[in-house]
């Protein structure tokens, strides 16, 4: 099978979550045979073009196409989404001109105008991912903007062949909010790289606590969040639960890695008077990001949304204490108590409770890490999802189109 995936990041362009998913599911699908050909958005560390062949006895090649960059500035984000539109088909055309692709795989709203052009322009089957919808990430539709994406991300789904969602708790979202019917819906989890949560290589205890310093002495204990900077991530509930945790165990640092509007948190943390007990830190390199799961004592994720939850996973795969909310994906990923500590949404006391769990109770530390390792070796390789999402592709393509698998047999 050969699949055009629409993207609009990838690394080492990364803006959330949609960039590091679309890099492992296509080296996950090339490595299972599946030739990958990936268009999207242009970055200045990387070349506009790049080919290779991941190592696996049966893998197929994997094609990587960025765009030229915008001609012109856009007038506001919408505009630029757009540009962007026309430069992936610029890309597009020549590929699927010279050799068709068997389905075209969109990720979200944001290439929705070009996946749907090639769909109707060459009778390509297109299967959609929906990674969050607008309706969800604000709580409502509340604004002009907000109608529009929520009405980009309906046709999305209506073009496609087969949905893809990546929890039960989406699956239900995407039929309610947009109106899909659930017979096209398929969820295909998120998966994780074992060996990209583990410090980079060479690197020596010596060197970990040597880095480590950086955020904290070696006698105090070390709380981490690594995401976006904004409100659907819970990050201000966080803020709010740290004097909490400090009441009771005040050799306590808590460190917030990642993009985003962090002034209004930064000054809320000013006026609880945290000083450096809170370090906000920007975004990090991946080497630095590995390091810092190495290092820590807990890794929080307090949102108010959350389709899936892959910070979940990353911090069960490194090896690192868990503590959630009881939102959407992390009711799926997260067993209280067992792999992780599950607190209520938006309630600052029910969160520093859960810090407080972890660094408190060592063995409980212990055991949570434990079994979440166990979990997610077993439930979450990304071969295992790249064979689910070629079986949404092979649904999407219909019988005519089904691919032998499995000596000769046809689904």
């Amino acid at each position: 099978m050969r699949v055009l995936m629409l993207t609009w990041e990838y690394p080492p362009r990364i803006i959330g979550g949609i960039a590091r998913h679309a890099y492992a599911l296509s080296h996950a699908l090339a490595r299972i045979g599946v030739e990958v050909e990936v268009i999207t958005a242009p970055h200045p560390d990387a070349q506009p073009s790049e080919t290779l062949r991941p190592k696996a006895p049966k893998a197929a090649e994997l094609s990587v196409y960025r765009t030229e960059g915008d001609p012109i500035e856009p007038l506001d984000f919408v505009a630029g989404i757009h540009q962007l539109g026309h430069s992936l088909l610029e890309k597009a055309i020549p590929l699927v001109a010279a050799r068709k692709p068997d389905v075209v795989h969109a990720h979200d709203w944001l290439v929705a105008f070009p996946a749907r052009t090639l769909k109707h322009a060459y009778d390509l089957p297109l299967v959609t991912t929906i990674h969050a919808t607008e309706h969800g990430r604000n709580d409502g539709i509340h604004t002009p903007l907000q109608h529009y994406i929520n009405s980009v991300e309906w046709m999305a789904t209506y073009e496609a062949a087969r949905v893809i969602c990546c929890s039960q708790f989406m699956r239900d979202e995407v039929e309610r909010v947009l109106t899909c019917p659930v017979d096209k819906i398929r969820v295909v989890p998120n998966g994780i790289e074992l060996d990209r949560m583990t410090p980079p290589q060479g690197s020596t205890p010596g060197d970990l606590a040597e880095f480590r310093k950086r955020f904290a002495r070696a006698d105090e204990q070390l709380v981490l969040y690594v995401g976006r900077m904004v409100r659907e991530k819970g990050v201000a509930v966080l803020v709010e639960a740290i004097p909490r945790v400090l009441a009771e165990r005040p050799g306590t640092r808590f460190v917030f890695a990642g993009g985003g509007y962090t002034e209004g948190l930064e000054a809320r943390a000013a006026a609880l008077r945290l000083g450096d007990r809170a370090r906000f830190t920007g975004f990090l390199s991946e080497d630095d990001l590995r390091r810092l799961y190495a290092v820590a004592d807990a890794a929080v994720y307090p949102s108010l949304y959350e389709p899936f939850g892959i910070v979940a996973l990353e911090a069960m795969a490194a090896k690192v204490p868990l503590v959630t909310s009881d939102v959407g994906g992390f009711r799926e990923i997260v067993e209280h108590n067992v792999t992780g500590i599950m607190t209520w949404a938006n309630n600052p006391e029910s969160l520093a409770w859960g810090v407080l769990q972890v660094l408190g109770n060592r063995a409980l530390a212990r055991r949570l890490v434990k079994a979440a390792y166990q979990k997610v070796v077993r439930d979450y390789p990304w071969e295992r999802i790249a064979r689910q999402t070629l079986e949404a592709y092979e649904e999407a393509c219909g019988p005519s189109r089904a691919l032998p698998r499995g000596g000769g047999r046809r689904r």
